[in-house]
């Protein structure tokens, strides 16, 4: 298939704002992704509708040039925000975060984790996973109605990382709650305060808690991966309390809405596909390649990005030194040069994806917990409720950034 090369001032498609809230209310906007990857693969944005304050960005929608763009850190840096708007969540805040980062500094801090989150050290965590997620379905006993997302899925993945973080399991639900307002800061239901007031009122109180919870560790060291950021020394100097709660903030939101958004959207989509679910009520062996086709389907976070360290040429677009550059996953791993029919959601294709990034230095570093996961909760919601059905329309988060559901009801046993 030749590629069409559609530089920006001639692209037919010149006048959507990618970003724009309009296009964002059922989730992403795969009909505009698709147009995108046909007519005009890297794309400018001139502005973002919600956010006028906003400089245009880059719109990257091909998984071959999603891929070149991460694995080029000193071309697209990471370092100026991984946001496409400078006025979400607080960019001295995502700077803190080793995500937001370029090499040295970024390995460095990274590095301390890698150990801790390799596959064959996640697997030792595979019964006490299994455990919380039977303990939270356990609790629907009696029940003929729920709502996946905040009565399944956000109990079980608070748990998850609570336990990684060394947090008492009172604290899961407040951690959580101000998780997802702060990742979700464009959703008038989970940050119905607005943006000003989440930064002047609620931040404040995150790191206070953090704090004390940071305290209690420089005075009794433990094994978690809170006292791991508090201990942490890089060339010889530990992290700033400012450095320690960023990487704190991560991990938590990492661990909050990663699996959380994949687990959601997966069940959705095995309701409303029974011909899949079936496959999978038949074979549990088959849910490892269920989880990869949902990643793929449905990435958890919808963008990063780069910001351009000098001039450069993408997809036959003149990016210009400090450029924003949008990679957005949804689009990438539903390109039609990579998938057949790449909207078909299908159990068994066992794909690779981008759903943890394109390679390079910014992969990941969660994936093995995130797989584990997916696996177990898929496996226990297959056998326990074979027969659940949607009770009613699901909503989604209204974020170009955190891509999940808001709520999913559903009729556990049809």
């Amino acid at each position: 298939m030749e590629r069409k090369v559609c530089p920006a001032e001639h692209c037919s498609v010149e006048q959507l704002g990618v970003a724009d809230e309009a296009h964002w209310v059922e989730g992403p906007p795969h009909e505009l992704f698709e147009r995108l990857r046909s007519e005009c693969p890297v794309h400018w944005s001139r502005g973002i509708a919600q956010s006028p304050q906003d400089a245009g960005f880059w719109s990257v929608t091909k998984a071959a040039d999603v891929h070149a763009v991460s694995r080029d850190w000193e071309t697209f840096s990471s370092a100026s925000n991984i946001l496409i708007t400078d006025h979400g969540v607080p960019v001295e805040l995502v700077k803190g975060m080793f995500i937001g980062m370029d090499p040295p500094k970024h390995d460095r801090i990274k590095a301390l984790f890698q150990r801790a989150f390799t596959p064959a050290a996640i697997a030792q965590h595979e019964g006490a996973i299994r455990d919380i997620t039977m303990g939270v379905m356990n609790g629907l006993a009696g029940r003929e109605t729920c709502d996946l997302v905040t009565e399944v899925a956000q109990p079980v993945v608070a748990r998850v990382i609570g336990s990684f973080m060394g947090l008492d399991p009172l604290d899961d639900k407040p951690w959580a709650d101000s998780i997802n307002s702060l990742l979700g800061f464009g959703d008038p239901d989970l940050n119905p305060k607005g943006l000003e007031q989440l930064v002047a009122e609620d931040l404040p109180p995150m790191y206070e808690k953090c704090m004390g919870l940071v305290a209690d560790r420089r005075a009794n060291p433990t094994d978690d991966m809170l006292s791991v950021l508090v201990f942490a020394e890089i060339d010889g100097d530990v992290l700033t309390d400012d450095e320690i709660f960023a990487g704190f903030v991560l991990l938590m939101a990492a661990g909050n809405d990663s699996t959380k958004a994949t687990y959601t959207s997966t069940m959705r989509a095995l309701m409303e596909h029974p011909d899949q679910r079936q496959l999978l009520i038949d074979d549990l062996s088959l849910v490892p390649s269920a989880v990869e086709e949902a990643l793929r389907m449905f990435p958890a976070f919808a963008h990063f990005r780069r910001t351009a360290t000098k001039d450069t040429v993408l997809g036959g677009c003149p990016i210009k030194q400090g450029d924003k550059v949008a990679l957005w996953y949804p689009s990438s791993n539903r390109d039609e040069e990579r998938y057949e029919d790449p909207s078909r959601f299908d159990v068994t294709r066992n794909p690779e994806h981008q759903a943890f990034g394109a390679g390079g230095r910014h992969f990941c570093l969660g994936t093995a917990l995130a797989r584990l996961e997916l696996r177990l909760l898929v496996e226990e919601t297959i056998k326990r409720f074979p027969g659940m059905t949607l009770a009613g329309e699901p909503t989604w988060v209204l974020s170009q950034f955190s891509s999940q559901l808001k709520s999913l009801p559903v009729r556990l046993n049809g």
